[in-house]
C-alpha cells in the first residue's frame, strides 16, 4: 500500500523565456514502511521535491497525496495541522530549540497537538537512540551526532506517516554519519516508519532499501 505518491509534480520558476525547471513531471510511491533515498547532484531538484512532499512549498502543478489525503491544494492552516500530525522532519542543522532541553526538545511536537507524550513510548526511542543520559542536557551541550540523535527522536515522537530525512549526516563526520545513518535504519525496521531521505552521498544512499535518482527534475532510476 502506497502511503506517499506524487503524479507529474513539476515546479517551475520564472518565466516562459528564462524558465527554471526544478521539478519536471515527477511520479514516485513510497509504501508504507519503506526507508527510501532520493539522490542527486546539487540542482538536481531533491530537495525541491522534499519540501513538496513536506508540504514546505507549492507546486505549479501535479498531485501528492500522504496516506488518503491529497496535500497540495490545502489552505495553509489546514496543512500545518495536517504536517504537524503525519509528517516528521529531520533537517541537516538538527533544528533542536536551544532553550528547551533533549527530552522537552522530543516530545515537543506531541505536546503542540495538544496530546500527552506516551512515556513508554518516549523512553523505548530514547533508549534505541541511546540518550538516556542525556535527556536533562542542552544542545549546545551535546555532540553534532548526538544533536542528531535527538532530531531523529522528536521525529518519531508524534509516529508520523512519514520522515523526511533532509541531508541527515551533512554536518557530520563520516564515523558519526556511518552511525547516525544505521539508526535510522533501525528505527526504520523497528517501527516499521516511512523514511524519505535526500541524500548526495551514493554510500550513504546505499544504506536504505531502495534508492531513487534524480537529475534536473526528472527521476532517471
Amino acid at each position: 500500500m502506497s502511503i506517499l505518491k506524487t503524479e507529474g509534480l513539476k515546479k517551475y520558476y520564472g518565466s516562459k523565456e528564462n524558465i527554471t525547471k526544478a521539478l519536471d513531471g515527477v511520479d514516485i510511491s513510497i509504501e508504507k514502511g519503506e526507508f527510501v533515498a532520493i539522490i542527486g547532484a546539487s540542482g538536481s531538484g531533491k530537495s525541491t521535491l522534499l519540501n513538496m512532499i513536506g508540504g514546505l512549498d507549492i507546486p505549479t502543478s501535479g498531485k501528492i497525496s500522504i496516506g488518503n489525503r491529497n496535500v497540495e491544494n490545502m489552505k495553509p492552516d489546514e496543512l500545518t495541522v495536517f504536517r504537524r500530525k503525519n509528517i516528521g522532519f529531520i533537517f541537516q542543522n538538527y533544528n533542536l530549540i536551544p532553550v528547551l532541553n533533549v527530552i522537552e526538545n522530543i516530545t515537543l511536537p506531541v505536546e503542540l497537538d495538544g496530546k500527552e507524550p506516551e512515556k513508554h513510548y518516549i523512553d523505548e526511542i530514547i533508549r534505541l537512540l541511546g540518550l538516556k543520559e542525556k535527556i536533562y542536557k542542552m544542545p549546545a551541550q551535546l555532540s553534532g551526532g548526538q544533536q542528531q540523535r535527538v532530531a531523529i527522536a522528536r521525529a518519531l515522537a508524534s509516529k508520523p506517516k512519514i520522515i523526511l530525512a533532509d541531508e541527515p549526516t551533512g554536518n557530520l563526520d563520516s564515523d558519526t554519519s556511518e552511525e547516525v545513518i544505521n539508526l535510522l535504519v533501525k528505527t526504520s525496521k523497528n517501527y516499521h516508519q516511512t523514511i524519505v531521505m535526500i541524500t548526495h552521498d551514493p554510500h550513504i544512499a546505499a544504506k536504505a532499501e531502495r534508492v531513487i535518482k534524480i537529475r534536473d527534475g526528472k527521476v532517471i532510476s
